[in-house]
């Protein structure tokens, strides 16, 4: 049991006032040994401590070892398996993975909180970055020494289009979900842009998701020890990481490991991807700019492993995104690459064949996503007119999640789906942001109040209760648990779409049915004339 020394621990931080936003450095600091919870697991012992400003005793381990470090030969290389035996103190975040974030931008009518928003998405707080960032954190009630491993276990993927995430932001600290629902909660970093996905030819590819394969083998194996059930994972992600966890489902259909997915604005037809061939150029230009070139690919591989990484991030970040047929959603320069063992080319064929795990799935996304959007498009002096808009969440966000939504349901497998249209004060980045890209995840990680510095309404912490209810029930039980919380699976027949937060209202009146729902094609019905973004074609190609 825990001791009464970190009872009194507890206590004395509920009452402190809460200063946590989008800093560098670690979001904790290092108990005293003493205070300290340990779990045993393949690392070694792991030490934690008890998470400030929760209710509940919330346990927290952060930057946790997964992987090897992808340094020296083990860069651009597959992850490998972290294996120790010593005494791990898990008290302050991991590094972030090597990124380059994007510039501030001088929106019209931005609120006083929204670069503080931005930041804390878009991993450009100035946290510490190195190559040894392949670290998980974990958010638990319990351990091994008071609970049995029974709670669900959330894993989450950040987004940042391959290119920029972070796990050391308040966006996505796991500890007040688990504060408000008894889970387990997992975030992980994993490898971005050209580290992540390099395009380098005759070398194994998508080296980022090969690490979040590695990552939740390690929470398999381990979570036992920190309360959780290993059969009752549920990997999420937002954006590229929606895109992440649909790719996983046609990379793993015999072996997902996991037992339900989560896709938050985005999935495997949102998105643009560069061809093979501009991939490879990418590349090249990178090894260009570092002097690597040689006419042995072995010789060139082996100087890039040992070019100092900022040298190479620079590189990466000068290669201009290439244009798609939408202003509003440009394709980064290292993105997932077809290599017909975890990413492909066919999606649309699988798809049609059934080739994923059957295993059920919950696809997302906001009314507003192009309020994000727009601002980095503005930074590029476009503004888009009303048409591009809608054509661009169409493509990218409306009917990739019911098609895919309807592809599972031939198949027999449960697939659940909403639209999150909330607008809160707090959370308003111009007068007109509306629900946009990511907005959605303050009310599953209930972390507005410290992202933004402003406080909450009480129409905004019901709802945020309901959806981390909501999640939890899925994360337990992805084949009936939302169902059974009055949440409908998806049938283009019924009002089987779930509106989430409409009109800034928590939950539907009526009784023991707490969502509004509506038909689909409310929302999808000019989908039949539209390309979906991962199939569109790019500019550069229309004119041939």
């Amino acid at each position: 049991m825990l001791s009464i020394v970190v009872l009194g621990v507890l206590t004395a931080c509920l009452g402190l006032a809460s200063t946590a936003w989008c800093e560098a450095g670690p979001a904790a600091s290092k108990p005293p040994a003493s205070k300290l919870l340990t779990v045993y697991t393949t690392n070694g012992a792991i030490k934690g401590h008890v998470a400030t400003e929760t209710g509940h005793i919330v346990g927290e381990y952060l930057g946790i070892p997964y992987a090897k470090p992808p340094v020296g030969d083990l860069r651009f290389a597959p992850p490998r398996r972290f294996l120790a035996n010593n005494s791990y103190e898990a008290a302050a975040f991991g590094s972030d993975c090597p990124l380059t974030a994007s510039k501030p931008v001088n929106y019209p009518g931005f609120t006083p909180q929204a670069q503080r928003i931005v930041n804390c998405f878009s991993s450009a707080a100035g946290t510490p970055q190195s190559e040894d960032c392949l670290t998980l954190n974990i958010w638990t009630r319990g351990t091994s020494t008071i609970k049995k491993a029974s709670s669900p276990v959330l894993v989450f993927f950040y987004g940042g289009r391959f290119t920029v995430g972070n796990t050391n932001t308040p966006f996505y600290n796991g500890k007040h979900l688990v504060d408000s629902q008894d889970m387990v909660v997992v975030t992980v970093n994993f490898r971005l842009n050209v580290f992540g996905f390099p395009g380098a030819p005759g070398e194994t590819q998508n080296l980022g998701l090969r690490d979040q394969r590695a990552a939740v083998r390690w929470v398999r194996d381990n979570i036992a020890g920190f309360g959780g059930d290993p059969s009752k994972i549920v990997i999420a992600g937002q954006s590229s990481g929606g895109v992440s966890v649909d790719y996983w489902a046609y990379a793993y259909p015999n072996d997902p490991i996991v037992h339900g997915i989560i896709a938050h604005s985005g999935n495997a037809f949102s998105f643009p991807s560069n061809t093979k061939a501009v991939q490879e150029t990418n590349w090249n230009t990178v090894v260009a700019a570092v002097n690597c070139s040689s006419s042995s690919a072995a010789d060139t591989m082996a100087c890039m492993r040992k070019v100092d990484w900022h040298a190479i991030e620079s590189a990466a970040a000068a290669i201009k995104p290439t244009k798609s047929n939408s202003v509003l959603r440009s394709i980064p320069a290292f993105w997932p690459t077809p290599d017909d063992d975890i990413v492909f080319d066919d999606y649309l064929g699988l798809t049609a064949n059934g080739s994923f795990a059957k295993i059920p799935i919950l696809f997302g996304n906001n009314d507003n996503e192009n309020g994000y959007y727009q601002i980095a498009a503005f930074a590029q002096g476009v503004i888009p007119t009303e048409d591009q808009i809608r054509s661009f969440l169409l493509e990218s966000f409306t009917c990739p999640v019911s098609f895919q939504a309807a592809a599972r349901m031939k198949h027999k497998v449960s697939a659940y789906t909403y639209r999150f249209l909330a607008d809160w004060n707090n959370t308003q980045l111009y007068p007109t942001s509306g629900a946009y890209h990511g907005v959605d995840l303050h009310m599953i990680f209930g972390a507005s109040g410290y992202v933004s510095g402003l406080p909450t309404t009480s129409e905004q912490r019901e709802l945020t209760k309901l959806m981390q209810k909501t999640w939890l029930a899925f994360c337990e039980d992805p084949w009936a648990g939302l169902a059974r919380i009055g949440w409908p699976p998806y049938n283009p027949d019924y009002e089987s779409l779930v509106q989430l937060g409409l009109d800034n209202i928590p939950k539907a009146p009526q009784a023991g049915r707490p969502f509004f729902t509506t038909k689909p094609s409310l929302y999808d019905e000019p989908c039949t004339s539209v390309t979906m973004g991962a199939v569109s074609i790019p500019a550069e190609l229309l004119d041939e």
